[in-house]
């Protein structure tokens, strides 16, 4: 089993705060909360929850202090760590033949490649984890901590067609895992990565029936596509959705929500955008969507989009003309490009470029895997350049203006020789196309 090194290390303290009072800065390193080492960002919050502790840290020179710390019932530390984990990230132990990292190229930044697999960050963070290399001591600990609700990845229910899946024997015990963390009041979200011929049609059944018993201790089922890169060379042969193939599978779903919704309420099951947009087939009306309970899986993206573009009611004109690009992927235009042909703004003209990903491949269509060099490879071949570019804030790293490869905004403004503003969401395309000069 492989691990990732993160010894608590400190990434930002905030101003003002009790660590900050401390003395504390970025790059020292946690050692222990009275006198006992946290395994990670769990421990951590209940280790300082006492009004008074001791806390040993680390300086970036080497030497070690030790501070008695007193504080407020509702006060935190004010610090941020370089990961949630102290002692080592659990990776993941499985081969699964739709493995997205084993269809990224090489040369890019290392953390693109990590598989984390690590229970902890399915409860802090929503990644989505697959039970495998879940042992007696984890399950226990999820137990005692009340580590609820979890994200897992389940792909099947069949033991065997989930084996052969993750080329993992352990992944076939997943329905007798999911049982015990149930039973012990553990509620969890699931995914289903989707492969023609593997995984769908009655393989997809059992999987829904086998978890919807389950609810409302599953509280969700997200069914997404796999997604396929041009890197697929040494990799399991898989294919595709066709238009004809996403629609069955919306045929197949939507009978089954049908059925959900008339005896609690709510879908249960839902669809990853994609699957729609590759159908074209309208996606599901707000209230359908419950509460949204796996938006970051990339199910009611769209749904929340047209809301907010609906609900941004802006009046905008501007006395001289105006041309400005919106940059998005293939799929996205689909979706937006109605939405701009609607709303007219005098004196502006609004020209969509809908991307053709050339780095991982045409039938990645996502606009949220677009590259800083394939966008300015499309802006530059356009017949004229506008006045400026609006580029989709998603396709930058998370609080960070970096694009996928390593490309940052600065350089990619600097080479396109336009004005580049990011948009990040519905309200924030709509500002920035309002609010330009």
């Amino acid at each position: 089993m492989n691990f990732l090194l993160k010894q608590g290390i400190i990434a930002t303290v905030r101003p003002g705060s009790l660590a900050a009072r401390l003395g504390l800065t970025a790059g020292d390193r946690l050692l222990s909360v009275n006198g006992q080492s946290p395994e990670d960002l769990i421990d951590l919050s209940f280790a300082v929850a006492d009004s008074r502790f001791t806390l040993a840290v680390e300086k970036l020179d080497g030497t070690k202090e030790t501070h008695q710390v007193r504080k407020g019932r509702h006060d935190d530390l004010g610090i941020e760590f370089e990961s949630a984990v102290f002692d080592q990230v659990r990776c993941c132990a499985n081969r699964c033949i739709f493995c997205f990292v084993d269809q990224m190229p090489a040369g890019m930044r290392q953390s693109l490649y990590v598989k984390d697999d690590d229970y902890r960050l399915s409860f802090l963070y929503g990644n989505f984890v697959t039970l495998t290399n879940l042992g007696p001591r984890d399950l226990d600990r999820i137990r005692r901590l009340h580590l609820s609700p979890l994200y897992v990845s389940v792909h099947a229910t069949d033991g065997e067609v989930r084996a052969s899946m993750l080329n993992n024997k352990r992944a076939s015990q997943i329905m007798k895992q999911i049982n015990e963390l149930v039973s012990f009041g553990t509620e969890l979200h699931a995914q289903i990565v989707l492969c023609p011929g593997i995984n769908d049609g009655a393989v997809l059944e059992k999987s829904f029936r086998d978890l919807y018993a389950l609810s409302p201790s599953v509280l969700s089922l997200a069914i997404v596509p796999v997604g396929l890169t041009r890197y697929r060379q040494d990799c399991h042969s898989l294919s595709g959705f066709t238009a004809d193939g996403a629609a069955a599978v919306i045929n197949q779903v939507e009978n089954w929500q049908a059925a959900c919704r008339e005896e609690t309420g709510e879908s249960f099951v839902y669809l990853a955008d994609e699957f729609y947009l590759a159908a074209g087939r309208t996606v599901p009306a707000y209230d359908l969507y419950a509460d949204f309970p796996q938006l970051e899986n990339g199910v009611g993206l769209v749904r929340c989009f047209l809301d907010e573009w609906e609900k941004t009611e802006l009046t905008a004109s501007y006395d001289q003309p105006l041309c400005i690009d919106v940059v998005c992927g293939v799929s996205a235009a689909k979706i937006i490009g109605p939405l701009l042909a609607d709303w007219t703004v005098p004196n502006l003209t609004v020209r969509l470029l809908p991307v053709e990903n050339k780095f991982f491949g045409p039938s990645i269509t996502v606009t949220g895997l677009l590259t800083g060099s394939d966008i300015l490879a499309a802006l530059q071949a356009s017949d004229k350049p506008g006045d400026g570019v609006i580029i989709p804030g998603i396709a930058l790293r998370k609080g960070e203006n970096i694009f996928l490869d390593d490309m940052t905004l600065e350089e990619f403004e600097r080479q396109l020789g336009s004005p580049v503003r990011a948009a990040h969401f519905a309200a924030d395309l709509k500002q920035c196309l309002a609010d330009w000069r």
